[in-house]
C-alpha cells in the first residue's frame, strides 16, 4: 500500500463533520487536490477529495470551494439561479459562520468574551461547519459523470441492499421524508464496513458517529424551491439524473483503502 493510501496518513490528524461523520486527514486531501483535471491519472478520491481540500484555506480558516461546473450545467434538473444562490449565498454563509464561531471561541479562551456564550458558540460552529462540509461533498457528487455505480461500490450496494433499485428507493424515501430541513446521506460505516442510508436533520442532527458521507442530497428548501416549489419528491427524483456516480466511485475507493482494517490486509482481504 502506498504512502498516500496508508492508514497513518488517512487517520492521523483527521478532520470531520462536526456532526460526527468523519472525513479524511487534511494531508491526504491536500495531496489529492494537487492533481490536475487534465492528467492521465485519477486524483485519489476524485472530485470529492479535491472539493474537501479546497474547503480549508492556507491559514486554516474554512473557505468556499469553487463550484466544479457552470451554474447551468445541471439544468433542467437543477436550475442556474438556484445553483448560484445555493453556492454563492447559502454555502458562503456557512463558511462565514464557521469562521466567526472559531474566532469568538478563541476570544473566549483569552478572556475577551463572556464564557457563558460557549454553548451558543459551539452550537454555531457545529451547525455551520457541518453545513459547509456537507455542501463541499454535495457539489462534487453531481455533474455529468457515470449514471450508475460500478466496480466495488456497485457490488457492495448489490450485496448490502439487494439491488441498486432497492437502494435508490430507500435513499429517495429517506431524503423525501426528512422532517423540516436536512439531508439524505449514503455513508460508509468503517467499524462494520457497511454502507448505510441516513438522514441529517438540519446539518448535524440524527447522524451516526464516524459514518463517512459518500453520496448526499440537500433537501433544505433553498436547494429546490425556485423550481420545484414544495414538491420535494420531484426534486429528489430529478437528482438521480445529475448524481455523478463516477465521483462517488472514486471517493469510495479512497475511503475503503484508507479505512481498511490492518487484520484484513494481513489476510489478503
Amino acid at each position: 500500500m502506498s504512502e498516500l493510501f496508508s492508514r497513518r496518513t488517512a487517520l492521523a490528524g483527521g478532520i470531520g463533520l462536526a456532526s460526527g461523520m468523519g472525513l479524511l486527514a487534511s494531508e491526504t486531501l491536500a495531496r489529492a487536490a494537487g492533481y490536475q483535471e487534465d492528467q492521465n491519472v485519477h486524483a485519489p478520491g476524485g472530485p470529492v477529495a479535491r472539493s474537501l481540500a479546497a474547503s480549508v484555506g492556507k491559514g486554516a480558516e474554512y473557505s468556499l470551494p469553487p463550484l466544479p461546473y457552470a451554474f447551468d450545467a445541471l439544468e433542467p434538473s437543477i436550475d442556474a439561479e438556484t445553483m448560484r444562490l445555493h453556492h454563492d449565498k447559502h454555502h458562503a454563509a456557512y463558511v462565514k459562520g464557521a469562521n466567526e464561531a472559531l474566532a469568538k471561541l478563541a476570544d473566549t479562551r483569552e478572556g475577551k468574551l463572556d464564557p457563558s456564550a460557549l454553548s451558543e458558540l459551539t452550537e454555531k460552529l457545529t451547525f455551520n461547519l457541518s453545513g459547509h462540509l456537507l455542501h463541499s461533498v454535495f457539489w462534487a457528487i453531481m455533474g455529468t459523470g457515470g449514471r450508475e455505480p460500478v466496480g466495488e461500490l456497485a457490488a457492495d450496494i448489490q450485496q448490502q441492499f439487494g439491488s441498486h433499485a432497492k437502494f435508490k428507493a430507500q435513499f429517495s424515501a429517506v431524503a423525501t421524508q426528512v422532517q423540516g430541513n436536512g439531508w439524505g446521506v449514503l455513508a460508509y460505516e468503517p467499524i462494520s464496513e457497511r454502507l448505510i442510508v441516513l438522514q441529517a436533520r438540519n446539518h448535524q442532527l440524527n447522524v451516526a458517529w464516524n459514518a463517512i458521507p459518500l453520496l448526499v442530497i440537500d433537501v433544505w428548501e433553498h436547494a429546490y424551491y425556485l423550481k420545484y416549489k414544495n414538491v420535494r419528491a420531484d426534486y429528489v427524483k430529478a437528482f438521480w439524473s445529475v448524481a455523478n456516480w463516477s465521483a462517488v466511485d472514486q471517493w469510495y475507493g479512497l475511503i475503503k483503502r484508507t479505512h481498511q482494517d490492518p487484520a484484513h490486509e494481513q489476510h489478503g482481504h
